[in-house]
């Protein structure tokens, strides 16, 4: 018996406000590369009023940073991973800082973290990359964005041995139950919330969903991984976070707009942005 095929509904028609922030997504990678323009104009078309765009390394930041100057609407984050933390050496670090002193476009300091689910990069390594680009964050005066993945212990561990309790720190991509949301809202920080939301074994994450504060949420798309339902298995984009808002919504018992518009606002004074650019800045007209 074959699959029942699902039907790819088009963001455009469940749309929502201009106030929407996509807080992390990759559209610099090379997935992106043929239609990027289009995809930004989609995001502005479905409300998506921002997005930050993630940086894996300054070198990345320097090559790819021109894609986004003519969308203001595009801010940065930069990091290196840690399964690429055999990266993070001085003269990476100093490039880094240089970058956060030039570029008022970077935001944050991420993703970083650890991860243990990947073979990459060996522990000790990820350990010391970490450690060094917590550093810096609080040297460039940024918030941190986190990744991490099966090495959830680990991780809050080094954060809370480093002093980061009630530092600006959002938990990248989260996707654990009620104690873990508990475990990173006991600590001050943040949580963005992916696609997998959408997803109908994942009632765990939609029950912490309904118990973070309203003004420690936000909603990322995580972009080319992790679409959501309707599109789980294709490329995911920035407008595709409608659909996130909408599951996180019915988690919450609340409406969809009133989740859009706060995780929007949450993401503004977080990242440190400006009030949510005009629709024609992303090439459209609404």
């Amino acid at each position: 018996m074959s699959k029942k095929s699902v039907e790819r509904i088009d963001p455009l028609t469940v749309a929502l406000p201009p106030e929407g922030v996509d807080s992390h997504a990759h559209l610099d990678g090379e997935e992106f590369d043929q239609d990027r323009e289009a995809v930004l104009a989609r995001a502005g078309a479905c409300g998506v009023a921002q997005v930050g765009n993630v940086f894996l390394g300054p070198e990345d930041f320097a090559a790819r940073r021109q894609y986004f100057e003519a969308h203001p609407q595009v801010f940065f984050l930069l990091g290196i991973h840690p399964c690429n933390g055999q990266d993070c050496t001085p003269h990476t670090l100093e490039a880094m800082r240089r970058a956060f002193a030039e570029d008022s476009r970077l935001k944050a300091v991420g993703e970083i973290g650890l991860d243990f689910y990947w073979d990459d990069c060996p522990r000790e390594v990820q350990y010391q990359a970490f450690a060094a680009q917590l550093h810096l964050a609080r040297e460039v005066g940024r918030p941190v964005v986190i990744h991490c993945r099966e090495a959830e212990e680990e991780t809050l561990m080094v954060l809370e041995s480093q002093g980061f309790k009630d530092y600006p720190l959002l938990w990248h991509c989260f996707g654990k139950g009620p104690d873990m949301a508990a475990r990173i809202l006991g600590n001050g920080w943040h949580i963005s919330v992916p696609g997998p939301v959408t997803y109908k074994a994942n009632e765990d994450l939609r029950q912490a969903v309904a118990l973070i504060p309203a003004d420690r949420l936000m909603l990322e798309t995580d972009a080319p991984y992790l679409a959501p339902m309707p599109w789980r298995g294709k490329r995911n984009e920035p407008a595709f976070t409608v659909f996130t808002a909408r599951a996180v919504a019915e988690a919450r018992g609340q409406d969809p707009e009133e989740v859009w518009r706060v995780c929007g606002n949450n993401a503004r004074r977080f990242f440190n942005l400006q009030p949510a650019p005009q629709a024609a800045a992303f090439g459209i007209f609404r």
